[in-house]
């Protein structure tokens, strides 16, 4: 099946007349500013950056620096205000509502089902295997004439495995819509991230955000990588000032310190390890999955009874128990040494 972008869009994004804001139209430099409508006295703030101005639409020089980290031209970067716009987007240019529909693998990050319920789009989902991979056969018997969209989180939320790369490659060569692979955990992965294969496939669209490695996650900053054309569409639908000043300037500063970043990279999966074998040797744990992500996913005599008597002492987890193949799990993030310390300690006590 072959890819076709111009069939996959929806009718009324094609003819779409954007939003044209001030900051677009304008081009080169200037010093008085009167097209916006904005305070030109400053804002209340004890800063000295103009926040009475609207920021950069295209956040210009955020993905300058993005791109020089990640080797993928400016025009090829999409940034949202978190992944969860970059999904909302997706569905509004490729899925018609009432008609067409998107292919999830449960057991997987929520906000695909929750964004195709919001966007009135039917989900088809077909789960993982056993050992949480994906099954290619009924992926593509799944998919139908009306199928834009499948998303893959690779690692998986929250299951914490990589999704084995070559039947992902395989989804992207023959599934005919927008193949979305979600690394918003690739940083703490072996697995090399899909963003390499962009020129390769067209069809092809990389999540990943500055929440989780980059600790930004107050920020609200994600990361959508593909062709310029699909970019294109994405910046004709999203709001004209959807990333906000104060986060394109801290995210900015942020970026300068990727050597403390592979520093925190570093502690967390030793950090990992050492929670994988210890929680592995309680008598109520039942299984610690393999994690390439910044959490882990384990099973229990009794999620609920646990994740109670966490939450009783102080130390909130998320129980999965209710997700597909998840029964009895409880996902736990890696937090510091000392919190990960406590964490086994109450455990401890609860054994």
């Amino acid at each position: 099946m072959s890819f076709n972008l111009d069939t996959l869009v929806r009718p009324n994004i094609k003819s779409l007349k954007p939003y044209a804001s001030a900051r677009h139209e304008f081009e080169g430099e200037a010093s008085v500013f009167l097209d916006a409508n904005e305070n030109p006295f400053g804002s209340p703030l004890a800063t000295a950056a103009d926040y009475n101005r609207y920021p950069d639409p295209l956040q210009l020089s955020l993905k300058a620096a993005i791109t020089q980290i990640k080797g993928v031209p400016t025009q090829n970067i999409f940034i949202g205000n978190g992944s969860d716009e970059a999904i909302d987007l997706a569905y509004r240019i490729f899925c018609e509502p009432g008609i067409d529909n998107v292919i999830i693998c449960p057991p997987t990050y929520g906000m695909y089902e929750v964004s195709a319920a919001i966007n009135n789009v039917a989900v088809k989902k077909v789960l993982l295997t056993q050992h949480f991979q994906l099954d290619v056969p009924a992926i593509l018997a799944a998919a139908d004439v009306n199928t834009k969209l499948l998303f893959i989180c690779s690692p998986n939320n929250p299951t914490a495995n990589s999704l084995d790369r070559k039947a992902v490659t395989e989804l992207i060569q023959k599934f005919a819509g927008l193949v979305i692979v979600d690394e918003a955990y690739i940083n703490f992965s072996t697995q090399q991230s899909f963003i390499r294969e962009l020129t390769e496939y067209p069809n092809l669209l990389v999540m990943q955000t500055l929440s989780k490695a980059w600790g930004l996650a107050a920020l609200r900053l994600g990361l959508a990588f593909a062709s310029t054309d699909i970019i294109n569409l994405f910046n004709k639908v999203k709001p004209p000032y959807n990333v906000n000043q104060a986060s394109q300037e801290l995210a900015l500063s942020a970026l300068q310190n990727l050597t403390q970043v592979n520093e925190w990279i570093r502690v967390l999966t030793e950090e990992r390890a050492m929670l994988t074998r210890l929680l592995g040797s309680f008598e109520f744990v039942k299984k610690v999955y393999p994690s390439e992500a910044n959490f882990l996913l384990l099973k229990v005599d009794d999620a609920t009874l646990l994740y109670d008597y966490l939450k009783h002492h102080g130390v909130v987890v998320r129980n999965r128990s209710k997700e597909p193949l998840c029964d009895e799990c409880l996902r736990i993030s890696i937090g510091t040494p000392a919190e990960n310390l406590e964490l086994i300690q109450l455990l401890n006590n609860y054994a």
